[in-house]
């Protein structure tokens, strides 16, 4: 079983341990901060999970600045709001380019990252997602040449987790609603990938811009088609449409799906009629141990409010730990990109986080760091997510390492 360790004590063994062991020479420490890049949807429709993946940053930063940064060295934020705007986060991750970062963290929409992925390769700048779950993301660019990394749980290991629980539960007339982003169109492709490992298929298939308010033809069609569940794929309203509409129509039929069934736009646009849905979780905001607890605390009492999407909270905070974990074993302080990318491919020690035990989460061959293992199904419980098995909740004691 798992140790759980204390943030503090993470902490300490990050600034003792682990800055007594990559030290360099006094001479080559400086004052000069060390630069991070952060984008991600702080405005806007997408808001809701991106200002929490900020904040999960920032609490981290904070903690390893409080500890001495890097040798003596602060870490500064470079902080772009991309709006969940594909050509605004072009812009901004081309400024990030010129701006002296050693790695960026950011990215929660799939088709935004998308269009922005050649800016971080080419120019050999290391980017760490720890919220886009499509699957093309870390499979863009050959594994070994890839300077793409992850700390989310890929739709690929996600939609199969989900399909699994339906078929266990004995759901396997799925009517699948996708919106038409990169995130709908590669999730889509997941689900219908998962079913058929199982001999499935869809019994129906909606396709619908964002922003849509009126879904009701479409839930009609499934229910003609016989569907027992909804399997939805989007990240904003739109789910609340699916679970309103469904409510209007009286048809009762679950409705599962990936990690944005947890978000607020989800569960306070559907009130009443969110309760019962099932998603994929890497954490769920429960002080089920006492590293999770430390993490919790802190950020209410750096935030004062409760977390609106813990996962992207936890997982950004992890990855900025992952990341100077990788900077502290390049003992020359030189952080260039090819130099960041191997120490993120070869980290050296293991990380206790809040979501996982990392130990080697990224390799040559390798960048995404989440298994399936590391899945657990939540559940909508008035208008709170928890866990859908009582089992997964005694699991969630112990956190899982990748396999």
């Amino acid at each position: 079983m798992e140790v759980p360790v204390h943030c503090s004590v993470v902490r300490l063994i990050f600034s003792l341990g682990l800055a007594a062991a990559f030290a360099v020479p006094a001479a080559a420490q400086t004052a000069s901060p060390v630069r991070i890049g952060v984008i991600g949807p702080f405005s806007g429709p997408s808001s809701d999970f991106g200002n929490p993946m900020l904040h999960g940053v920032q609490l981290a930063v904070d903690e390893i600045n409080a500890v001495g940064g890097y040798l003596g060295r602060p870490l500064e934020l470079v902080i772009k709001d991309d709006q969940g705007d594909p050509d605004v986060g072009l812009k901004g991750s081309q400024e990030l380019a010129t701006a002296d970062v050693v790695a960026t963290i950011g990215f929660c929409n799939t088709g935004v990252a998308a269009k922005s992925l050649d800016v971080f390769q080419n120019g050999q700048m290391p980017l760490i997602i720890p919220c886009s779950t499509g699957t093309p993301l870390t499979a863009k660019f050959p594994a070994p040449e890839s300077y793409i990394f992850r700390t989310s749980a890929r739709d690929a290991i996600q939609a199969p987790f989900v399909v699994n629980d339906l078929v266990k539960r004995g759901w396997t007339r799925v009517a699948v609603f996708a919106d038409t982003t990169g995130y709908g169109e590669a999730g889509l492709k997941d689900v219908e990938a998962a079913l058929a490992a199982k001999q499935l298929k869809p019994v129906y298939v909606a396709r619908f811009a964002l922003g849509v308010k009126d879904l009701s033809r479409e839930l009609a069609a499934a229910r003609t088609a016989g569907a027992n569940a909804i399997f939805s794929y989007t990240v904003g309203p739109e789910n609340a449409t699916i679970a309103n509409g469904k409510r209007d129509l009286k048809w009762d039929v679950p409705q599962v799906g990936a990690w944005p069934l947890s978000f607020p736009f989800f569960i306070d646009g559907a009130k009443a009629a969110a309760d019962g849905a099932l998603m994929a979780q890497t954490f769920i905001a429960e002080p089920s141990n006492e590293r999770r607890a430390s993490f919790l605390t802190a950020y209410h009492r750096k935030y004062k409010h409760k977390i609106a999407v813990p996962m992207a909270a936890a997982q950004s905070y992890d990855s900025t730990y992952l990341l100077m974990y990788a900077l502290f074993s390049i003992r020359d302080g030189k952080f260039t990109g090819p130099a960041v990318k191997d120490a993120l491919e070869n980290i050296p020690r293991i990380y206790y986080g809040v979501v996982s035990t990392y130990d080697k989460p990224f390799s040559v061959d390798d960048k995404d760091a989440v298994t399936a293992n590391m899945l657990v199904m939540g559940k909508v419980k008035n208008g709170a997510v928890t866990f859908a098995y009582p089992e997964d909740a005694r699991r969630n004691l112990v956190v899982q390492r990748k396999k």
